[in-house]
């Protein structure tokens, strides 16, 4: 059984972490690890469903952007690191049957199957180390645990039977910080991009911001306010949704982390 992390290490390399998470040394969150690294979301689900994925990805770029697609029953993924086995280099995955989550795992090698399609997504983590490079402080970072996520009342566009609103990550900043990461986070639209909302949580429907639907709360000091970002747990929503007969995700907070550069990621702002 794998024994959770206790601290973050910005300075392992990818593979070393990967190497870690399959040997059962991590479970915990991926966030601050691997300083530099593009990090993913995953959804993996059959074959007779991957194309009306691909759609809703394409049709929801901001809680959807889309890194990576695998061939049916292809769990190595090249273009994103050397020897990545997607079915053992997360630390935690969900499984649903039929739209409900029947267990979280560490390893889905009993489970694969060679009509199964994997999807990487892009993900917030992977911003906040611009976020933190420009002097901002990224509060679930500093506090070390995983950053609060919640579902809001902001429909996602369907397709086929994959439908929802939209989860969004939260990370608090008074007005002036809040527009620097605004304009950092433009430059990242394949990790989510600039932020949806900011202020009010309730007019995105979310009535206790100190009960996140996923991840942990976290400190928002005098005179800040909560900044709102996409977020990569909407495909969880939208499965739920389609209560397709058997698919996988990761666990929120729990990413494959890549051999990609998040600079690589990085687009120029006119």
């Amino acid at each position: 059984m794998k024994q959770p992390s206790v601290s973050t290490d910005q300075t392992i390399s990818p593979q070393q972490l990967r190497r870690k998470i399959r040997s059962g040394e991590h479970s915990g969150n991926t966030s601050g690890f691997c300083n530099g690294y593009v990090q993913c979301n995953l959804v993996i689900l059959p074959r007779d469903s991957a194309a009306d994925f691909l759609q809703f990805c394409h049709s929801n770029p901001k809680p959807c952007p889309l890194i990576a697609t695998s061939e049916p029953g292809v769990f190595s993924l090249p273009t994103l690191g050397r020897d990545i086995d997607i079915r053992t280099d997360i630390p935690s995955y969900k499984v649903f049957e039929h739209g409900q989550v029947v267990s979280e795992v560490n390893d889905i090698s009993a489970l694969w199957r060679d009509d199964l399609v994997v999807f990487l997504l892009g993900c917030s983590f992977s911003f906040e180390e611009a976020l933190i490079a420009d002097g901002l402080e990224v509060r679930n970072i500093s506090e070390a645990v995983n950053v609060p996520m919640y579902k809001t009342n902001i429909d996602c566009t369907p397709a086929g039977p994959f439908a929802g609103e939209m989860v969004v990550s939260m990370r608090p900043f008074v007005p002036e910080d809040a527009l620097r990461a605004a304009e950092i986070c433009k430059r990242f639209p394949s990790v989510h991009g600039e932020p949806i909302h900011y202020a009010n949580p309730k007019h995105i429907g979310i009535d206790d911001i100190s009960r996140p639907d996923f991840g942990e709360a976290v400190t928002i000091k005098e005179a800040e306010l909560p900044l709102f970002w996409a977020c990569g747990v909407t495909p969880q929503v939208a499965l739920e949704a389609a209560k397709l007969p058997f698919c996988i995700t990761h666990s929120p907070g729990c990413m494959l982390v890549t051999d990609l550069k998040n600079s690589d990621l990085a687009v120029a702002i006119d």
